[in-house]
């Protein structure tokens, strides 16, 4: 739970913490208590405790059931299973010192582990931060060129008259290609806001195959003079995820395989299971991805002048970019190759349920 500032409070409750930790407390009075009538000495409930302390601190949020566990974890011990049992006797030599020992023992042990799960979810919120600022910085290039291209076709059929029809007609080709590689840099804008910070990926049992067709009809309907293969096990192979977002994933590796290609003319889309993974690929028929771009195609950080072409509107980055961070959403992963000459991408996705993945 977090505060209206976007802090997360330190003391909430929630009944799953509840729930925890009363899980945990129970299973270490239930194991202290074996452990006695088994005639162990008494020294054996401060670890047992201890680890409950860390366990709970480790499982639940903020420092509430964490600090509950610290006090009620000192009085399992020094008032339950420590003799004289079932009472407090601070007259005893060295029993109040060790009361209060184990105190700041467990105290700081609730603290320590929460401050590491705090840091953990602040490393979490930078690298998140980190991937949208790559991705803004690349989404400012790639709509700049095809703005400008936009402007200086429209603005030279408007100023000039005398231009023939022949003319006339391939400027607003050119307007027309500008204008729908927008919508495909919209489209990836959108694709990571349905990947908010404070929004999950909502997953639904899809058919590959059906997934792997309605793509394959939309790219032969954009790309008529590009033959395209779909290879599927003949067995139905059910994928958890997010049909759209997947669907974008190899709507973005088609158009990259067709634009930094040079000059394919065949693409094989495929997918077949590997243990509980379903693993996609695309692989095209052009001239592979030069080495020295294979280790920063998915980092968000290729620059235009790295590409082949050096032309912002066919700039990769930010459509690798999103292909990435989409699929280890999913809790799956990516990764590129050259093969037979061409290129090759290839990301799973589990088929059982998993943590999703960090870019």
């Amino acid at each position: 739970m977090k505060r209206q500032d976007g802090k997360p409070r330190l003391f909430s409750f929630t009944l799953r913490d509840f729930l925890i930790f009363a899980a945990i407390f129970i299973c270490a009075l239930v194991l202290c208590t074996l452990l006695r009538r088994s005639d162990i000495s008494d020294g054996f409930a401060s670890p047992v405790f201890v680890l409950a302390v860390l366990l709970t601190s480790r499982f639940t949020n903020g420092y509430l059931f964490g600090t509950l566990a610290a006090f009620l974890s000192v009085i399992g011990i020094n008032y339950i299973f420590t003799f004289p049992y079932w009472e407090f006797n601070f007259t005893m030599t060295g029993y109040p010192l060790t009361f209060f020992v184990m105190l700041c023992v467990s105290l700081i042990t609730c603290t320590m582990t929460t401050k590491i799960k705090q840091q953990e979810q602040f490393r979490m919120e930078s690298e998140r931060e980190k991937m949208r600022a790559n991705l803004l910085r690349s989404v400012s290039h790639d709509i700049r060129t095809p703005l400008t291209s936009i402007i200086g076709s429209t603005s030279a059929i408007l100023e000039t008259p005398d231009l023939s029809l022949e003319q006339q007609h391939q400027l607003l080709e050119d307007v027309r290609d500008d204008a729908q590689w927008l919508v495909r840099v919209v489209e990836n804008l959108l694709s990571i806001t349905r990947m908010g910070e404070d929004t999950r990926i909502t997953k639904q049992s899809e058919a590959a195959e059906e997934v792997l067709g309605e793509v394959a009809r939309k790219f032969r309907k954009h790309y008529p003079g590009v033959k395209i293969s779909v290879a599927v096990p003949d067995e139905l192979l059910i994928v958890p995820m997010d049909a759209i977002l997947i669907e974008q994933v190899m709507t973005n590796l088609l158009e990259n395989a067709v634009r930094h290609g040079k000059n394919t003319t065949h693409i094989a889309l495929s997918v077949h299971q590997d243990g509980e993974n379903a693993v996609f690929a695309v692989q095209d028929n052009g001239g592979g991805i030069p080495p020295k771009l294979l280790p920063m195609l998915f980092s968000g950080t290729l620059r235009h002048s790295d590409t082949p072409t050096g032309d912002g509107k066919r700039n990769m980055g930010l459509g690798l970019s999103v292909c990435n961070a989409i699929v280890r959403a999913h809790g799956g992963t990516m990764h590129a190759q050259n093969k037979d000459g061409g290129a090759e991408f290839i990301f799973c996705l589990p088929m059982i349920e998993k943590e999703p993945e960090l870019q």
